[in-house]
C-alpha cells in the first residue's frame, strides 16, 4: 500500500511539472512570437483578461496581501509570465477549465474590492500563525450577497496536494451568489492531507458563526459544498460536525452538495445531499459515488444523485458541458433542504 502511494505520489510530481514547464515553454513563444494584450491595472485595480499573466494576476492591488493564495500550490514558484489563459497547466486533476469563467469569478472579487468590500479574512489569529506558520496559508474568501441571507461554504479539490479555487471554488461562489445566497471559498493549507485540511474548514466555519453579525450572515440552514477531496471534507463536516475536527460546535448543515468524490464514510443520519459526478470519471467513478448514494437513502436522507454523460473528473461549473447548469440545481435542492425537515421529504432519483 505504502509503495503503491509512495508511485502516486512521485507520478502526481512528474504530472505537475511537465505541465508547468510545457506551459512556461509554449508562453516563452508567445511572449517572442506575439505579446500578449494585457489589461491596464492601476492603483485602483482594473479588470483581469485571459490573455494576463499570473504575475499579474498576484500582484494586482484588490488582492495585496495573500494574492499568492488565489493560486493552487503552496510553496511553489510559478512563472510570472504564464498567462491565466493557460492556468489549467496549474490544476492537474481538473478539466473543463474555462479562462473565461475563471476571469469573471476573479473580477468580480476586484469589483467588490473596489466598492469598499473585504474578500479575504484570516480565520486563525496572528499568535496562532506565529506558532504555526503554515496557518498563514488558510483563510476565507467571501462573496456576498443578499445581506442576511445564509451562506455557502465551498471546498475546492485538488487531491489535497493543491487547493483549485480558482475552477471550483471562486466560480463556484459566484453563482451562488446568483441564486441569492452568500458564499465563502476556504483556502486550506495543501499537502497534509485530509485530516489538517478538514480542520481548517471546521475553523472557517467556526469563524463564521463568530462573526456572523458583523458579516451579515445568517447561520440557520447553510449548506457545505465540496469538490473532488473538497467533497470529502464537506462530506467529513456534514457527518461528524465542525467540532470532531477542531471546531466549535456548531449546529450541521441543512444540506451536503458534493461533486465528484469517491469519499465512502457516513454516519447513520446525513444531512440530505446533492451529489453530481461525470460518466467517464475515472479517479472518482460514478458506481463508486453510487454505493454511498444507495446507502444514504437505504438510511432514510433526502439525496439527488445526477451522472453527467462525456464528463471525466474535475469539470467545476460544467459550463458549456452536459452538467451545466447544476450549481443552479443544486441552490434549488438546498433550499428544500433548509425549508423542510428531511425526515418528512420524500427521496429524490
Amino acid at each position: 500500500m505504502k509503495r503503491r502511494l509512495w508511485l502516486a505520489g512521485i507520478a502526481l510530481f512528474l504530472m505537475i511539472n511537465s505541465s508547468l514547464v510545457a506551459a512556461a515553454e509554449d508562453n516563452d513563444m508567445r511572449a517572442s512570437d506575439n505579446p500578449p494584450e494585457t489589461s491596464e491595472v492601476d492603483g485602483t485595480g482594473g479588470h483581469l483578461k485571459p490573455a494576463d499573466t499570473i504575475g499579474t494576476l498576484v500582484s494586482h492591488p484588490a488582492f495585496a496581501g495573500f494574492g499568492r493564495l488565489l493560486l493552487p500550490f503552496d510553496g511553489r514558484s510559478y512563472d510570472d509570465r504564464l498567462l491565466i489563459d493557460q492556468i489549467s497547466s496549474l490544476l492537474p486533476y481538473h478539466s473543463h477549465i474555462d479562462p473565461v469563467v475563471v476571469v469573471s469569478a476573479l473580477n468580480r472579487m476586484i469589483d467588490d474590492v473596489s466598492s469598499g468590500g473585504k474578500i479575504f479574512l484570516d480565520i486563525y489569529p496572528d499568535a496562532e500563525k506565529r506558532r504555526w506558520p503554515d496557518k498563514a496559508n488558510a483563510g476565507l474568501f467571501f462573496f456576498r450577497s443578499r445581506p442576511g441571507s445564509p451562506f455557502a461554504l465551498i471546498a475546492p479539490g485538488g487531491g489535497f496536494a493543491y487547493v483549485g479555487s480558482v475552477h471550483e471554488g471562486f466560480p463556484y461562489a459566484q453563482e451562488i451568489n446568483r441564486c441569492g445566497y452568500n458564499a465563502f471559498v476556504i483556502r486550506y493549507r495543501a499537502g497534509y492531507g485530509a485530516r489538517i485540511a478538514t480542520e481548517d474548514m471546521a475553523a472557517a466555519l467556526s469563524y463564521i458563526f463568530r462573526h456572523a453579525s458583523q458579516l451579515n450572515v445568517a447561520t440557520e440552514g447553510y449548506s457545505v459544498w465540496g469538490s473532488s477531496a473538497g467533497a470529502r471534507m464537506a462530506a467529513a463536516i456534514g457527518s461528524r460536525g465542525a467540532a470532531a475536527f477542531g471546531g466549535d460546535e456548531v449546529a450541521r448543515p441543512a444540506a451536503v452538495v458534493m461533486a465528484y468524490t469517491a469519499h465512502a464514510d457516513y454516519v447513520s443520519k446525513e444531512p440530505p445531499t446533492f451529489a453530481v459526478v461525470g460518466e467517464q470519471d475515472g479517479i472518482s467513478p460514478a458506481v463508486t459515488m453510487q454505493r454511498r448514494i444507495d446507502a444514504l437513502r437505504r438510511s432514510g436522507t433526502r439525496v439527488q444523485f445526477q451522472i453527467y454523460p462525456d464528463l471525466g473528473h474535475g469539470f467545476g461549473t460544467g459550463a458549456g458541458t452536459s452538467a451545466a447548469g447544476w450549481i443552479k440545481e443544486a441552490c434549488r435542492f438546498w433550499e428544500k433542504a433548509a425549508v423542510f425537515d428531511n425526515r418528512d421529504e420524500e427521496t429524490d432519483n
